[in-house]
C-alpha cells in the first residue's frame, strides 16, 4: 500500500492512513513493515475506523535506524506521530510480537493516548541470557552479511505448518517483506529487544479493555504464555485463532478480523 512520509522530529516515518472514525494504530512485528496488516487495513477502514499503519523507525520506507532502537523509542515515535497527525482521540493500539513489546511501553509512557489494547502473539517477560545473546549475534550477522538467509530461518518459526506448506501468498509476502528491510534497522531493533523490560508486574495495572489474540500453533509465544497475560490483565479477553501460528492476522485474516471487530464494537 502507498503510504505518506511524515516527519516526527529526528526521523520521518512512512505511514499508511485509511478511513475515518475512531483511530486504530497498528504496530507491526519483526522484521517486517506495515504490509503485514494489509488484510486488516481496508477491512477496519470500511467498518468505520481510522487506521494508522506506520513503518516503524528503521523498517519499510521509514528513515534508517542507528545502532539500537529501544521499545521506548518506538513508543515515543508513535506518540509523536499521533501528535503530528492531530489525533486527539485515544487510540486502540494493536501490536503483534515486537509491536506488543512497544504496546507495553506505550501504555506506560503515553497512557492518555490509549483507549484499548490489542496484543497479538506477544509476551510480557524479557529475554533470558541465551535469547538476548542470540539477538546480538543476529544483529551483527545481518549487518555483515545482509538478510538473504533470514527468511529460511524465520519462516518456519513464524508460520503454522499448514500455512508454511499451503499458504503460498502469505509465505511469499513474508519473505518479500523480510528481504526488503534495511539490515541496520533490523540489527537496531534486535539490540533494543535484547534489553527490553520485563513487564509482568505491569499487567495487573492495565486499565483499558484488552484483547489478547494468539495463534493456536504459535511456537514463539504459545497459547499458554498468552493465556497467562490475559489472566493477569483485569479487563482482558483471550481469543485463540485455530490453524494459525505467530502471524495470526496474516495466516487467518478472516478469523482475526472478526475477533478484532467484535472487540472494537463491544468495548
Amino acid at each position: 500500500m502507498q503510504g505518506e512520509r511524515i516527519p516526527i522530529g529526528e526521523v520521518t516515518l512512512n505511514v499508511v492512513i485509511r478511513g475515518e472514525g475512531e483511530p486504530v494504530l497498528l504496530a507491526h512485528g519483526f522484521p517486517l513493515d506495515h504490509s503485514m496488516w494489509e488484510a486488516q487495513i481496508n477491512v477496519l477502514a470500511t467498518e468505520g475506523y481510522q487506521v494508522i499503519a506506520p513503518d516503524l523507525r528503521g523498517f519499510g520506507a521509514s528513515d534508517p535506524a542507528q545502532d539500537k532502537t529501544t521499545m521506548a523509542q518506538f513508543a515515543d515515535d508513535l506518540s509523536r506521530l499521533l501528535a503530528k497527525l492531530n489525533v486527539t482521540t485515544p487510540v486502540t493500539f494493536c501490536g503483534l510480537s515486537m509491536g506488543g513489546y512497544i504496546a507495553w511501553q506505550f501504555f506506560q509512557r503515553h497512557r492518555t493516548r490509549l483507549a484499548r489494547l490489542i496484543l497479538c502473539d506477544t509476551r510480557a517477560n524479557d529475554d533470558d541470557e541465551k535469547v538476548a545473546r542470540g539477538r546480538l549475534v543476529m544483529a551483527a550477522e545481518v549487518e555483515r552479511f545482509g538478510l538473504d538467509k533470514v527468511p529460511d530461518t524465520m519462516l518456519p518459526k513464524l508460520l503454522a505448518p499448514v500455512a508454511l506448506e499451503k499458504n503460498v501468498a502469505v509465505v511469499e509476502a513474508l519473505r518479500a517483506s523480510i528481504l526488503r528491510q534495511d539490515p541496520a534497522g533490523v540489527a537496531a531493533a534486535q539490540r533494543g529487544m535484547a534489553e527490553r523490560q520485563n513487564v509482568v508486574d505491569l499487567l495487573p495495572t492495565i486499565d483499558v479493555p484488552t484483547l489478547v489474540l494468539c495463534g493456536e500453533a504459535d511456537s514463539i509465544t504459545p497459547p499458554e504464555v498468552m493465556k497467562e497475560i490475559a489472566a493477569a490483565i483485569p479487563a482482558a479477553e483471550y481469543v485463540e485463532i485455530a490453524g494459525a501460528g505467530h502471524m495470526a492476522p496474516m495466516e487467518r485474516a478472516v478469523e482475526a478480523n472478526a475477533a478484532i471487530l467484535n472487540f472494537l464494537k463491544s468495548t
